[in-house]
């Protein structure tokens, strides 16, 4: 007898181990005819194709591999028209199982040999159920004819179901603690701050529930856990805690990823598609000043060796933006500039005073700068007696001749235009397209950046404002 325990013990633990190699997912749809039967998943906001299926003789199709599946929420989609289910691929012995659904009812499936999934289209059959039962509420509520105490009721009405999900969440989370649908459950529930009925002021008490839920936003989501990368609402739940919880400040932008990317495992996937999309997002973002989240995370992530993943080239290259960049990141002190005024004579950058001084990049055959040209003249006539100074560099320096030309029959002669034939400011101030407008402080510290002429009098109107608010605020003191 213990000869024969111990072989049937080693025979599952064999069988248990042949299972977890590869995958093998069989797949029945009724009045589903096509060839191929395809099956992508989800990383961040974009979907992927992993696999495809051929109908088989008994109409079925099989989704086989010798390597597991990264965990996730996978769709099985259909030919032509991309419609879809979704199931739960789980670790990796949980990845040998059937599903049976109908075309024409593609959201009600059954599964067996996959608990995960079994949990997942029980607890979805569920909502849907809920949902169809609310759905003569919901029609009553639209109807302009529905009377003010009927609305009221059907008000409670709803709220008893949102009561019934809240329990059945609430007890799957409990009775199947560590398992995907629990995580899943988790991670979109709902993580509202408390009242705070205490504080009068609906402002004070408004700042106080933000800064509750920028502390606590996370509690209910394991960022460790690789499952929630391959899924499609993680992303949206990290973008609205990035973008909408907090200001779109670099410094604070900065801060609030660190606080993201801190929660995740170093050496996960999901830290590396989390960093490589921040990087990339701050790179292409139109939001001035958001380059310095750009330094920011080559500095912190990549030239430190965190960014694992990362090849020499590409490594080498980010620096090397960073590099550039980093001398023109707002508030920093704008390069210096010595240059020659049309007769000749010197004239360097920190020589003009102004309460703000605008460098302005052009070309005399750029068509952005012909149509920016108008807005110049307007803004100069306007400032120009408030200590605001134009210094213009003409960046066709081959052809310098054209530039004074255009100046005269444009006559904008007024302000200051200066010219290198060294053409260092390309480097100083990393110039690849023009029109180039950096806005200058009175000391020479970068404001603002890569604007348009058209946004210069609402930027200075909005900076002399807040100085005045400073002011009256010192004042107050």
């Amino acid at each position: 007898m213990k000869f024969l325990t111990l072989f049937t013990f080693l025979a599952l633990f064999s069988t248990a181990l042949i299972a977890q190699e590869g995958y093998r997912i069989n797949i029945n749809i009724e009045g589903y005819d096509q060839e191929i039967l395809s099956m992508a998943n989800n990383i961040l906001d974009k979907q992927y194709l992993v696999d495809t299926a051929y109908r088989t003789e008994d109409g079925s199709y099989l989704f086989a591999g010798e390597e597991p599946l990264p965990a996730g929420i996978y769709l099985v989609v259909t030919q032509p028209d991309n419609n879809y289910f979704q199931m739960l691929i789980g670790t990796d012995g949980d990845q040998e199982f059937s599903l049976t659904t109908q075309l024409s009812n593609l959201g009600q499936v059954k599964a067996k040999g996959s608990r995960e999934n079994e949990l997942f289209f029980n607890y979805m059959s569920f909502l849907n159920n809920m949902q169809t039962e609310s759905k003569p509420l919901v029609a009553e509520l639209q109807d302009s004819t529905t009377t003010d105490q009927r609305r009221d009721e059907i008000t409670t009405e709803m709220e008893g179901f949102d009561a019934k999900v809240k329990v059945r969440q609430d007890q799957l989370v409990k009775d199947e603690e560590g398992s995907f649908v629990a995580a899943i459950i988790r991670t979109n529930q709902s993580n509202n701050p408390p009242e705070y009925s205490e504080i009068e002021d609906e402002t004070e008490r408004r700042s106080a529930q933000l800064k509750w839920l920028q502390q606590h936003y996370f509690d209910p989501i394991d960022l460790k856990d690789e499952r929630l990368l391959r899924t499609p609402f993680l992303f949206n739940r990290i973008e609205y805690f990035v973008d909408k919880l907090h200001v779109q400040h670099p410094d604070t932008i900065a801060k609030t990823i660190d606080k993201v990317l801190n929660l995740m495992d170093p050496e996960s996937e999901m830290f590396k598609y989390y960093v490589v999309h921040f990087v990339n997002k701050a790179a292409a973002s139109k939001i001035v000043g958001m380059d310095a989240v750009y330094v920011h995370m080559v500095d912190n992530y990549y030239s430190n060796g965190r960014a694992y993943w990362s090849e020499e080239e590409q490594l080498k290259s980010m620096q090397e933006n960073a590099e550039r960049t980093r001398p023109l990141l707002i508030g920093k002190q704008a390069p210096n500039m010595k240059m020659s005024r049309r007769d000749g004579t010197p004239v360097e950058l920190y020589e003009l005073k102004a309460n703000y001084t605008i460098l302005y990049f052009w070309q005399f055959a750029c068509p952005s700068c012909k149509k920016s040209t108008p807005y110049m003249k307007e803004f100069y006539a306007k400032w120009k007696d408030k200590g605001v100074e134009i210094f213009s560099i003409c960046t066709k320096q081959g052809e310098i001749g054209k530039c004074w030309e255009y100046i005269d029959d444009n006559e904008i002669g007024e302000w200051l235009h200066a010219t290198d034939k060294y053409m260092r400011f390309y480097k100083d101030y990393d110039i690849r397209s023009t029109p180039s407008i950096f806005v200058l402080d009175e000391n020479k510290k970068i404001v603002s950046k890569r604007i348009g002429a058209q946004q210069l009098d609402e930027l200075l109107t909005a900076l002399e404002r807040q100085k005045e608010m400073e002011v009256g605020a010192s004042g107050e003191k």
